[in-house]
């Protein structure tokens, strides 16, 4: 909780008392000494107040620390004296009193999950004493904050941003996102009403920030301050919304309508952007790096994109987090160290990173959390114990570290050394489960540096894109094809990633620009799911062309395509006027190591001994002009190829990566093949692959050279 004048802060809970009853923000008011008159512009407040909380007692095992009448008037600190008793039973079984007076902002913030020890702890070994302050229970909920600008009359919402981490954590050290990710329209609804009613209930006019929580679906205020906020420049930029000079001439008597700004929220633009903070620690050494309600932060970058994880990415990366190299192409893991409390919620965050392929370490009552997920996860020595994790860490292992409960006990100063030992690896430390999930995500995206769209401020989009699309498929390989030939299609790397999503976009196995070409008949180019670019792809060009035929744009049985390596002959068979079949002229394989690239010294590269992620293969690589890694073996059905495709893929062997077909010879004319495309993962068909596989065959000797060959697929 951020400390406020006295005079702003009993306004805002005065303003808040009142929408108690007016708006149903939070519980119904209980009895009080104060009054007040709701019809009222004005809401008076009695110097000092009196409530009067009822007397229980509470096991301190996940039941509330007191009325929620006290842990709703978080406003009215300041200028209301709260008497209240709380009989608790120490360990012996005696009773003990606390009286507590409220006489400043809150010192102490218990969790309704903290134990009974915990709460004797902090009175003197539970002796029978007075202290002088308040002690709230603490509500791990949604985050808010809202920025207002109101003549008095009209109040303008330019936007309302939410919180990935949970209360608690400082709103400067938070990650701000906006619009909402998941806040539910009737929810929106009351925020937007509720922020309406507290600005014109303060009287200011100009501008009014105030933050929410959400928990148990009930909408509390935090805090209502009236001036600007450090959200201000973050909001204005996205929105496009002069939220400065509109509050400076409000302030100086111009309305919002005479401003061409109504009254309400406005509207989103088609983007998503986040506010990202930025540390200094490693400029501060042995400073405590536990994010919580102080102010840690020293800056603050901001991430924009089409969707959540985008933004999320550009604005981590902007921060200087990204884990992407060392976890997912490194083989470094995650460190999970995590507080009782948060054991729960931990199993989702290593559920995700195990999907990923990634390893875990965890301490050992963290490894029992993950472990009964049926998660395996390699158990490592608590710090304090041993020098086992920051071994791990000099040794390139961990990658990542997520630890909480920190603040709570001895175990910060471990902590702080962890920390320090990890800065300077340039390793992260993540003390929010909030945080570590959305990174998680973010890796599951496939964004990285090379696949983003670059937003320009001064011209961003007002509204989506409207992309007529066609989707075509041969032998189950399918691709989102459109046409490009104006060039409105300036990102294509970030909408492959997004739409070639099974789920959650159009599905596919890539994305298919069709584009004018001075060179041939028509131009081709190719994303794959990952955003990153292919140079060739035997049903993408086949698909290609019977689209630029049947719509018209080419003409005849044969045409030229241009692709990135090179241009391509094709012979359309015809049927009725319209393409039912094409076939390729693929080109010259080659099988030299440099063609590839690949880092190999036998030229050619047939039927090589390498050794991958520690285990022994044989290999033939082929240029279809794309990268090919052939490997034979007596059954592809056995091979786990979600183990071992991304370990040829990112292998340091082919530098640009590479494409693996893991073929078994059926006979001299028949292969059955399966593949592992680099940016798609395993298909259900390539043909360029089917091509490597069987120029690797003839070369090999398993098949004749000039006699038809019959691939088939799993």
């Amino acid at each position: 909780m951020k400390s406020m004048s006295k005079r702003a802060l009993a306004l805002a809970g005065a303003a808040a008392l009142a929408l108690s009853t007016l708006a149903g923000c939070g519980s119904q008011q209980n009895n009080a000494a104060a009054t007040v008159d709701a019809a009222s512009a004005s809401f008076p407040l009695a110097e000092t107040v009196t409530f009067t909380a009822l007397t229980h007692e509470p096991s301190f095992a996940g039941q509330e620390l007191n009325d929620r009448l006290i842990v709703q008037r978080l406003e009215e600190a300041t200028n209301v004296h709260i008497d209240w008793t709380v009989y608790v039973d120490d360990q012996f079984g005696e009773k003990k009193q606390l009286a507590l007076a409220k006489k400043d902002l809150p010192d102490m913030v218990f969790d309704a999950q903290m134990s009974q020890y915990d709460l004797l702890r902090y009175a003197k070994d539970g002796t029978i004493i007075a202290v002088d302050e308040l002690i709230d229970q603490y509500m791990p909920g949604t985050e808010l904050e809202v920025d207002v600008i109101s003549d008095g009359t009209d109040v303008l919402i330019p936007g309302v941003m939410q919180h990935i981490e949970r209360a608690g954590v400082h709103s400067g050290d938070s990650i701000a996102v906006y619009p909402p990710y998941n806040l539910s329209d009737m929810m929106m609804d009351q925020v937007v009403d509720c922020s309406r009613k507290l600005a014109l209930a303060l009287g200011t006019k100009g501008l009014v920030n105030i933050q929410y929580l959400i928990w148990k679906n009930e909408l509390y205020v935090i805090e209502v301050n009236p001036r600007a906020s450090r959200t201000v420049p973050y909001i204005s930029k996205v929105t496009g919304v002069p939220m400065v000079d509109l509050a400076a001439k409000v302030m100086t008597g111009t309305p919002l309508k005479e401003l061409g700004f109504g009254d309400g929220l406005w509207p989103a633009p088609p983007y998503v952007a986040v506010k990202v903070p930025v540390f200094s620690f490693e400029k501060l050494n042995d400073v405590n790096a536990y994010l919580g309600p102080e102010m840690k932060s020293t800056g603050e970058v901001l991430g924009i994109g089409k969707d959540l994880r985008e933004a999320l990415f550009k604005g981590l990366a902007a921060a200087g987090i990204d884990v992407r190299p060392a976890l997912l192409e490194g083989g470094a893991g995650v460190l999970l160290s995590v507080d009782g409390h948060d054991l729960y919620e931990v199993i989702t965050v290593a559920k995700k990173l195990d999907d990923l392929g990634i390893r875990l370490y965890a301490t050992p009552d963290t490894a029992d959390a993950v472990e009964a997920l049926g998660v395996d996860v390699q158990r490592v020595q608590p710090m304090g114990e041993g020098d086992e994790i920051l071994r791990l860490l000099d040794e390139g292992k961990i990658g990542a570290i997520v630890y909480t409960g920190a603040a709570e006990d001895e175990s910060l100063a471990d902590y702080i050394t962890l920390h320090r030992h990890a800065l300077t690896l340039s390793i992260p430390c993540f003390t929010s489960l909030d945080t570590a999930g959305a990174l998680a995500d973010i890796l599951a995206s496939r964004f990285t540096q090379q696949n983003t769209e670059l937003v320009d401020l001064n011209h961003t989009r007002t509204a989506r894109q409207t992309l007529p699309f066609a989707k075509l498929q041969g032998t189950g390989d399918d691709y989102i094809f459109f046409e490009n030939f104006d060039g409105a299609i300036t990102c294509p790397e970030s909408l492959a990633v997004r739409l070639c999503h099974r789920h959650y976009g159009i599905g596919g196995d890539g994305v298919v620009l069709l584009e004018r070409s001075e060179i041939a008949d028509i131009r081709m180019r190719i994303f794959n799911q990952d955003g990153s670019e292919g140079k060739m792809a035997g049903n993408s060009i086949r698909g290609a062309a019977k689209l630029a035929h049947d719509r018209g744009y080419v003409t005849g049985e044969e045409i030229t395509v241009e692709t990135a390596s090179g241009i391509k002959q094709l012979h359309l068979y015809l049927r009725g006027g319209k393409v039912s079949s094409a076939r390729v002229e693929m080109g010259k394989a080659s099988l030299h190591p440099a063609d590839l690239p690949c880092t190999l010294t036998a030229d050619p590269a047939v039927d090589v001994p390498v050794t991958i992620a520690g285990q022994d293969w044989r290999v033939t690589c082929v240029s279809m002009g794309n990268p090919h890694c052939v490997v034979f073996c007596p059954r592809v059905d056995a091979v786990d190829l979600e183990t071992v495709g991304p370990q040829f893929e990112h292998a340091p062997l082919f530098p640009q990566r590479v494409n693996t077909e893991f073929v078994r010879v059926v006979n001299d004319h028949t292969l059955k093949m399966r593949v592992f495309e680099r940016g798609n993962g395993e298909t259900v068909a390539c043909g360029t692959g089917a091509c490597a596989a069987v120029v690797a065959a003839v070369e090999n000797g398993y098949c004749p050279k000039g006699e038809p060959i019959t691939v088939k697929l799993r």
